[in-house]
C-alpha cells in the first residue's frame, strides 16, 4: 500500500461523530444539521427531466473529453459571468468537464506534482480537505496560509524559499469556511508570483455563485487574467460546480477551466484515470450552465436565511455576515469542541468545529475557538436551529 496514506487525517466529520459519541440529545426535539455544505434546495426539475429523458446514452462509452455541446455551454457561462472578451476562452482546448470539483481537486495534483525536490503545495488555513490529502499522496509538503481576521489567507507572510518549492497553489474564493472574496488586485499579484516561481494557481470557486449584492459578484481568476491581458490564462486554472450553483450535488457535475498548455497534460492523465461524465449528466449540465433564473432564485433563498438567522443571533454570538457562500464563521465563547458537544447535548444542533478544519501552523490553529454553521436546511428549521443556538448560549452564560 501506498505509505503516504498513512499521512491522512481523520476528515473531519469523522472527528465529529468521535465527538459526539455517547451524548443524548432531547429526544423531544428534531435533529438539525447546520455541520455538513450539502445543498438542500430543491434540483430544479429540468435537470432531473433531462437525466432521465437521456438514459439511453448508457449504451455509449462517454468520451473523457466531454461532449462540444457542454464545453460550449460551460465556455459561453464563463464569458457571461467573468465578463471574459468575446470567444475569450477556447471550449476545445480550454475547458474539461469534470465529476464535481472533489474529484477534480484532488486528482490535479496528482497529475501535476512532480514529487522530485521536496515540492510544496500551499492552501489556506483553514482548508477544504481536499487540498491536504491531495498533497501528500502527490508527494508534497502541504504549507499552510493562516487566514486571520479578514478571513483571507496571508499570502505576505510567505517567503521566497517557499514560493520557489511551490509547485501548486490552491485557493478558495468565495472561502470556505470563512466566506471572504479574494480581491482581484490580490489575484494579480499572485498571478505575478506564479509567472516568478513557475507554479500554477488552482482556484476552487465552487461558491462563486451565491453572493448577496447582485451587482457585485466574486471575481474570478479567469476574470483577473483577462482584465491584466493574459489571454492565455498562463499559470492559471479555476475549478466551478453545479452542486451549490444548482442545487445538485448528486449529479457530481463540474469543470475545469484556463491555461490550455495544463489542461492538455491533465486530460491526458484523465484519460488513463477513467472518469468520464456519463452524457445524460453532461445533458442536463449543459442546460445548467445555460439557464440562470435558478440561480438568482437560490441567492435569494440564501439572502433569506441569512437575514433571518443573524437577526436571531444578534448578541448572542460574535458572528458576521459572509460576502458570499453559505457558511456562518462564528467565534465561540470557550473551546470550540465544548461548545459543539454541549450544543449537541441540550439542543439537538449539530455544528462544526473551526478547528476540525485548520491545522495547527505558526503555533496557532486559526479554526480554533469558531464553529462552521452551512445554511442548507430550509429557512425554518435555520430559523429554529438559532433560536436554540440562542437560548443555550443565554443558558451557559447564566449558568
Amino acid at each position: 500500500m501506498n505509505p503516504d496514506l498513512d499521512k491522512l487525517q481523520p476528515y473531519p466529520f469523522e472527528r465529529l461523530k468521535a465527538l459526539k459519541e455517547g451524548v443524548q440529545p432531547p429526544q423531544e426535539l428534531d435533529h438539525i444539521p447546520l455541520s455538513i455544505g450539502e445543498p438542500r434546495h430543491p434540483t430544479p426539475a429540468f435537470i432531473t427531466e433531462a437525466v432521465l429523458s437521456h438514459l439511453h446514452g448508457l449504451s455509449a462509452y462517454p468520451l473523457t473529453k466531454g461532449m462540444p455541446e457542454l464545453r460550449e455551454s460551460i465556455a459561453g457561462w464563463l464569458i457571461r459571468r467573468f465578463r471574459l472578451p468575446e470567444n475569450g476562452i477556447d471550449p476545445e482546448t480550454q475547458v474539461l468537464p469534470v465529476n464535481g470539483t472533489r474529484e477534480a481537486l484532488f486528482a490535479f495534483a496528482q497529475a501535476l506534482i512532480d514529487p522530485a525536490g521536496g515540492p510544496a503545495v500551499l492552501m489556506p488555513n483553514p482548508f477544504y480537505q481536499i487540498y491536504e490529502g491531495a498533497a501528500l499522496l502527490a508527494g508534497a509538503e502541504p504549507v499552510y496560509l493562516n487566514c486571520g481576521d479578514t478571513g483571507l489567507p496571508d499570502f505576505d507572510s510567505v517567503d521566497a524559499a517557499t514560493w520557489q518549492r511551490c509547485q501548486l497553489l490552491y485557493i478558495c474564493s468565495p472561502h470556505n469556511p470563512t466566506g471572504a472574496v479574494i480581491p482581484q488586485e490580490t489575484l494579480v499579484k499572485l498571478m505575478e508570483l506564479a509567472d516568478r516561481h513557475d507554479f500554477v494557481i488552482a482556484s476552487d470557486e465552487c461558491y462563486s455563485e451565491i453572493y448577496f449584492d447582485e451587482e457585485k459578484p466574486p471575481v474570478g481568476l479567469l476574470q483577473a487574467a483577462a482584465d491584466t491581458g493574459r489571454e492565455d490564462f498562463r499559470h492559471c486554472v479555476v475549478f466551478h460546480s453545479l452542486s451549490k450553483r444548482s442545487n445538485a450535488p448528486g449529479l457530481r457535475s463540474g469543470f475545469v477551466a484556463g491555461d490550455a498548455r495544463i489542461l492538455d497534460r491533465f486530460l491526458r492523465y484523465r484519460t488513463y484515470h477513467g472518469c468520464a461524465m456519463p452524457l445524460h449528466h453532461q445533458v442536463a449540465s449543459r442546460l445548467a450552465w445555460e439557464k440562470e433564473t435558478h440561480v438568482r432564485e437560490n441567492r435569494a433563498e440564501y439572502q433569506q436565511k441569512f437575514d433571518a438567522v443573524l437577526e436571531a443571533l444578534d448578541g448572542c454570538l460574535d458572528v458576521d455576515k459572509p460576502e458570499a457562500g453559505f457558511y456562518l464563521w462564528a467565534r465561540t465563547p470557550g473551546s470550540d469542541e465544548h461548545f459543539t458537544r454541549d450544543l449537541f447535548a441540550r439542543q439537538n444542533v449539530t455544528v462544526l468545529p473551526g478547528s476540525y478544519l485548520s491545522r495547527d501552523s505558526g503555533g496557532v490553529n486559526p479554526g480554533a475557538g469558531r464553529i462552521r454553521m452551512a445554511l442548507v436546511a430550509p429557512l425554518d428549521e435555520c430559523l429554529d436551529a438559532a433560536r436554540r443556538i440562542r437560548a443555550f448560549v443565554e443558558q451557559r452564560q447564566v449558568g
